[in-house]
């Protein structure tokens, strides 16, 4: 009889066991439960991180967990993406993407990764190119600045902060369409560019318009064209390549991704709270004012975008041998 009533609590007691059991399991599923990290390739108060900590402040807010900026500025961000996807894929640390992350897997031999690596999450904002100019060169729109360029061939400096950067493979494609000859200045940062810009020390920079936006309006330095379609709306007296009869339209773009087999519903998670940010009035004057596009994407157009950023960029890579080892 002993027995019996003991089996039969044992029987009754399956059903919590298994329910104890299984809690820890549930609470490991949901997501997250931890700090996260975003890593970004450059350096810090530059385009890149600036709307980076901006969407890592409201992105912990939405998740419930801090979100963790971390600059890790190293060889056009390859650094940075190695780290990303040398970590578990659960979601728990992202990359703050840029176009580098496309035309890296180009412009070196050996990345160390490729674009199936990545796990697009999300657009954050599409940016155009001003053509900045040092207040010393004695001109003051694009058409001028050929002619100068072409009377002073190998005078006129150009900052670059990369080989395969997008800086340089601009630079070459405008000096290849106009038929200028250019001398190369390589820098480590965008933000030394701009110092040295300002300074005189270097002439021309193309560089996405939110690093010189400040520096254009407090007349330190020319933006003598933009790359855009239309005039931008943070600078409509600056006129596009395109009105200046150089049909030329490039654009860079900064997203959120992570590494690829990242669980579905967590990259559904993220592209719906990154969104909305990106929706919202704060960072949308963030961004615009400073001469870029707030945009979001679903992964999968997020996908194709760096698929073609990659495409655009091979032709020059190949052309003016700017593949290099690590």
């Amino acid at each position: 009889m002993t027995r019996c009533i003991a089996v039969r609590r044992w029987t009754l007691a399956l059903p919590l066991i298994a329910l104890v059991g299984a809690l820890p399991a549930q609470a490991a599923d949901i997501y997250p439960s931890r700090p996260i990290r975003l890593v970004v390739g450059f350096g810090a108060g530059g385009p890149t991180d600036i709307p980076a900590r901006y969407i890592a402040d409201k992105l912990g807010a939405a998740l419930g967990q801090p979100v963790v900026v971390e600059n890790k500025p190293a060889a056009g961000g390859i650094v940075a993406t190695r780290d990303v996807l040398a970590q578990p894929r659960d979601g728990y640390t992202l990359l703050l993407c840029t176009h580098f992350d496309a035309t890296n897997t180009a412009v070196y031999r050996n990345a160390g990764y490729q674009l199936g690596d990545i796990a697009p999450i999300s657009l954050i904002a599409k940016y155009y190119y001003g053509l900045a100019l040092a207040n010393v060169v004695p001109v003051d729109d694009f058409k001028s600045f050929v002619a100068y360029a072409k009377a002073h061939p190998g005078d006129v400096t150009y900052a670059t902060v990369g080989a395969g950067s997008a800086q340089e493979i601009v630079t070459r494609q405008i000096a290849k369409l106009t038929g200028i000859e250019l001398n190369r200045i390589p820098f480590r940062g965008g933000v030394g560019v701009v110092q040295e810009l300002v300074a005189g020390r270097v002439d021309l920079y193309p560089s996405p318009t939110l690093a010189i936006m400040s520096q254009y309006q407090a007349k330190q330095l020319k933006i003598i064209a933009t790359t855009s379609p239309e005039r931008l709306s943070a600078m409509p007296e600056v006129p596009t390549l395109t009105e200046q009869g150089f049909d030329f339209i490039r654009f860079g773009w900064l997203g959120v991704c992570a590494g690829s087999g990242t669980p579905e519903p967590i990259i559904k998670t993220l592209n719906e709270d990154v969104a909305q940010i990106v929706a919202t009035p704060g960072y949308r004057a963030l961004i615009e004012n400073a001469g870029s596009i707030p945009v979001s994407a679903t992964p999968q157009e997020f996908a194709a975008i760096i698929q073609k950023t990659l495409d655009d960029a091979v032709p020059t890579i190949r052309e003016f041998g700017l593949q290099q080892d690590q």
